[in-house]
């Protein structure tokens, strides 16, 4: 395992937030503007109006102004904008119509969109947003990261003060640990890599702690050195219980960990993606995920 190069500032220009204007989604808007205000962000506030059931037709960009219920949502968009207090932040509004995993994609490409930002009620994962089915096809195949808020959440005076990053060495940690690193150095936060390493014997632990702390060790670039001391965690029980317990006790403001595309590949992966959304779903803080 190779040390990371140069670790660069991220640069979040567009935030995109979608919004189906209920309290989940509601739930979410204070961690948008929050990041939106460090980093000098635009929130491009957005609603998705949904295909009609069992619909089959492919509509225009721009619909007809007399369309009752583009107007509709047009005006629920402005309200729900009018009604939230946006603390001076730069924002857009963003009004299309279909299928969620089809518009929401095209959204990041034509916006230049650097991160998406999502609620979900968390009853059985990701697969269940209130923004809908479509969702777990965004949370895996955006080009860009995707912050996750649970229902267990909390907003209240949320910063960026400690940050854990799960990793999995033999896989390829290398995108999610760049993105970590990059927002610890910006904030100043505490940085937690951790490992989860089920299944070993007793007798056999602090040999592999030695190792994987060596090969995670080895990962950090010295330019990160300068201005924090990362700290290592290796853990016994496999990665959701893992995750969830270390977030809690080192109180982790941000878990960034990485996802595979597809759901074949994520099935084979020591992190696929039935652990990112169990974390999500169980979470105390909100869960970046980075694709990988």
């Amino acid at each position: 395992m190779s040390t990371l190069p140069h670790v660069s500032r991220i640069s979040l220009k567009n935030i995109l937030f979608p919004t189906d204007f209920s309290a989940t989604s509601d739930g979410a808007l204070p961690f948008a503007l929050t990041l939106a205000r460090i980093y000098g962000s635009t929130v491009l506030l957005t609603h998705v109006i949904p295909p009609e059931p069992r619909q089959q037709i492919t509509y225009d960009r721009f619909p007809p102004q007399d369309d009752e219920v583009w107007h509709e949502a047009r005006q629920q968009l402005e309200g729900f904008t009018s009604s939230h207090p946006l603390a001076g932040t730069p924002y857009k509004n963003l009004l299309d119509r279909g299928d969620l995993a089809d518009v929401i994609p095209e959204m990041i490409r034509e916006h230049d969109v650097n991160l998406v930002v999502l609620g979900t009620h968390g009853r059985t994962g990701v697969s269940k947003m209130v923004l809908g089915s479509g969702a777990e096809k965004i949370y895996r195949s955006a080009s860009c990261p995707v912050l996750t808020v649970g229902p267990k959440a909390q907003s209240a005076n949320w910063a960026l003060r400690r940050i854990l990053c799960p990793v999995d060495v033999t896989q390829n940690p290398e995108p999610a640990l760049r993105y970590a690193l990059s927002l610890a150095e910006e904030n100043q936060a505490e940085f937690i890599v951790l490992e989860a390493v089920p299944m070993v014997p007793w007798q056999h632990r602090e040999a592999v702690e030695r190792q994987s702390r060596f090969y995670l060790d080895k990962m950090i670039p010295e330019q990160a050195r300068d201005w924090c001391t990362p700290q290592f965690l290796i853990r016994w029980e496999h990665p959701v219980e893992a995750i969830l317990l270390a977030a809690e006790e080192r109180q982790a403001d941000l878990i960034v960990m990485g996802v595979r595309k597809s759901r074949a590949a994520g099935l084979s992966a020591h992190l696929p993606w039935p652990v990112a959304s169990e974390v999500v779903s169980r979470a105390l803080c909100p869960v970046l995920t980075v694709r990988v």
